[in-house]
């Protein structure tokens, strides 16, 4: 004879906390006075006041019957049917949105070939300017020459990125 508490009982039945206590409430099963459930009174007492309203089965209903006819066991299925079809919606979802996405890898690989020339347009400025810097005497010119050089580096990396 094991004494359980409600919640241990619904786990031993293997039915719902709610269902426990629904059965308590209509007086189907009882409890000690201690409040605690003995679990073998508690299993006969079950089935003795459990009564079924299912109809009687006399043959193959028509799909659409099925919830009405069988009630919870159709459900049941019913219910597994929806989460199979709402897996196989939600992994297209998945392969979908995966077929978007851009490995790690070859965003490095992207980003590492794209600065790369990026620095070899900033590495050149000296080879296409120093002469040009160097036959001029005025400050001001020399500074205008290479930040004409830069900004052109610049909008060329800015226009083969978008």
């Amino acid at each position: 004879m094991a004494i359980l508490s409600q919640r241990g009982y619904a786990r031993n039945r293997g039915v719902a906390l709610s269902a426990v206590q629904k059965a308590l409430k209509t007086g189907r099963i009882s409890t000690r006075k201690d409040g605690q459930i003995d679990s073998e009174q508690a299993d006969l007492d079950w089935t003795r006041n459990t009564t079924r309203h299912a109809p009687p089965v006399t043959g193959h209903p028509k799909e659409e019957d099925d919830v009405s006819i069988f009630g919870a066991s159709q459900y049941t299925r019913a219910r597994a049917v929806r989460e199979h079809y709402h897996a196989r919606i939600v992994r297209m979802e998945f392969e979908e949105r995966a077929a978007r996405l851009v490995s790690r890898d070859e965003i490095q690989v992207a980003a590492f070939n794209k600065f790369r020339q990026f620095r070899d347009h900033m590495l050149n400025i000296p080879d296409r300017v120093a002469a040009m810097v160097a036959a001029e005497t005025d400050a001001a010119k020399c500074h205008v020459i290479l930040a004409n050089e830069i900004r052109r580096a610049l909008n060329e990396f800015a226009d083969s990125s978008g």
